[in-house]
């Protein structure tokens, strides 16, 4: 309880920010759900033939994992806030849906046949008695919808939308940093009771007030979503900087920022903890980041679906430089220095047990080792596919996501894993890193990525990014990522003081 606590006190400020777009996205979520399902569940309740096809779509939608559903939107909405409110409305849809219809077909067929008699129009009997009555079952199924919006809705952080599930995403990449995971997964449930409470005093007082009741819900729920947007709806920032789940990506997007604010007169946004390349690179793609820190082998590699022609670092420089030029018309600005390319690594114990030295090695002791690969990892030329391909590798493999396979192998479930070499764990848990003699690594120099089109509106931020050219070594990258991950220090903070140390900001 005191390390969550402590975690409380030290993120509170994030903390908060993840409670308001939690519920910003759980309401906004919740009010499309029923403009659409309610008035539908009404219609069809008049035009039965075609209701249970209807139904059973939107059953189908419920059917689909949430995280495809937001898979296939980014293509054609982007990533952020509006995929995240599209998939979380569809979840929605069933529970109320559902409930309208069938608690407008259980009104009392006399009363119905009463209202006929006198003389009520299809309109006036739906408004005036069947309607009223079904309250208390509608309202049952927007709270139903509700609790699953507010559960479902973490995983809008893998896209850039925020809200809790941040936390606890930035807890399961630290290795599984259990407060941090709490701070997140708590408030959410708190959020989702609280919530439904909320709903179930409407639901109490629905059989009497009627349509007010969902009137209510409705407008207060308008004003919950749209006055944030009053009130800062002037403070749009010149450009905004994204980068995705971990440490590294989180320093370098605020160096990016603090450079820009202090050399131009350019305000700076940062979105923080997108969860893989392809979806933040589709983000600058749409136009929901204007810069992101990218690699320039994962550029060749999984940008533009190719192989690195060179393992000499310049020469793989130009090939992603010149690639994502030709094929997106992006600029790869000057990379740094370090090398922050995929490895092997395993624990001292192991590589001396079995004599490990090399990727190579592995093949003798594969029966007895498992292996703790990410899912790109495992999935790319430059990867698992490549150690299978060049070292004739046959190992049992448990993908997992990257903070995961790191407690992993501290923990002894796995022995082998695909490791970033700037890590901080790489530090923390002494790890050897196995050799790499058929090169299929390629080089993995950070470097900013930014749309031509970004550039040509503000010409100078290339030269003020590009003063981050052939600097930081691989061993301050180290050092920088340790603070974040192991000392809990703040990535801002962090950057800020390596640029003030080094002489780029007074």
């Amino acid at each position: 309880m005191s390390e969550l606590k402590a975690t409380f006190l030290d993120r509170q400020d994030m903390f908060w920010q993840s409670i308001w777009e939690h519920l910003q996205l759980s309401i906004i979520s919740l009010l499309i759900a029923i403009l659409i399902a309610v008035p539908l569940g009404l219609l069809l309740t008049r035009t039965k033939k075609v209701a249970e096809p209807i139904i059973t779509i939107t059953a189908i939608l419920q059917t689909i994992p949430s995280l495809a559903i937001l898979a296939f939107l980014i293509p054609i909405v982007g990533i952020g806030f509006k995929p995240a409110i599209y998939a979380l409305s569809a979840y929605a849809l069933l529970p109320i849906l559902r409930n309208t219809y069938t608690g407008i077909n259980e009104v009392d067929r006399a009363l119905i046949e009463a209202a006929k008699g006198m003389g009520m129009s299809s309109f006036r009997r739906l408004s005036r008695v069947e309607l009223p009555l079904a309250m208390p079952v509608i309202m049952a199924g927007i709270r139903t919808s509700m609790v699953l919006i507010v559960g479902t809705a973490t995983i809008a952080a893998l896209i850039g939308a925020g809200g809790l599930g941040e936390l606890i995403l930035l807890g399961i990449n630290r290795g599984g940093d259990i407060p941090l995971i709490l701070l997140g997964a708590i408030p959410a449930a708190l959020l989702a009771i609280a919530l439904d409470n909320i709903l179930r005093l409407f639901e109490r007082t629905s059989a009497k007030s009627g349509f007010r009741s969902l009137a209510t819900i409705l407008i207060a729920s308008l004003l919950i979503v749209t006055i944030p947007f009053v009130i800062n709806g002037n403070d749009k920032a010149d450009l905004v900087i994204g980068g995705k789940l971990g440490a590294e990506p989180a320093i370098l997007m605020n160096m990016y920022k603090v450079l820009i604010e202090e050399e131009t007169d350019l305000t700076v946004e940062t979105k923080p903890n997108f969860g893989k390349t392809d979806y933040v690179f589709e983000a600058l793609k749409g136009g929901d980041l204007d810069i992101y820190p990218e690699f320039t082998g994962t550029v060749i590699t999984t940008l533009l679906g190719e192989q690195a022609n060179s393992n000499v670092k310049q020469e793989v420089y130009e090939q992603a430089r010149d690639g994502i030029k030709e094929a997106e018309n992006m600029v790869l600005l000057e990379p740094m220095e370090y090398n922050n390319t995929y490895a092997v690594a395993t624990t001292q114990e192991v590589a001396k047990q079995y004599g490990l030295e090399s990727i190579g090695d592995l093949k003798v002791a594969q029966d007895q080792l498992t292996a703790g690969f990410t899912l790109e990892f495992n999935d790319r030329y430059d990867g698992y596919v490549g150690m299978q391909e060049e070292y004739g590798l046959d190992l049992t493999v448990k993908t997992m996501e990257p903070g995961v396979r790191q407690t992993a192998i501290k923990e002894g479930d796995v022995q082998v894993i695909d490791a970033y070499a700037t890590a901080g764990y790489m530090v923390a848990y002494n790890l050897k890193v196995l050799e790499d003699p058929e090169n299929i690594f390629p080089p993995y120099q950070g470097a900013p990525l930014v749309k031509q089109s970004t550039l040509d509106q503000y010409p100078e931020i290339g030269d003020v990014l590009n003063q981050l050219g052939g600097k930081i070594t691989k061993q301050q990258m180290q050092e920088m990522n340790y603070k974040v991950d192991f000392e809990d220090e703040d990535a801002y903070q962090v950057a800020r003081n390596f640029l003030k140390e080094n002489g780029f900001i007074d």
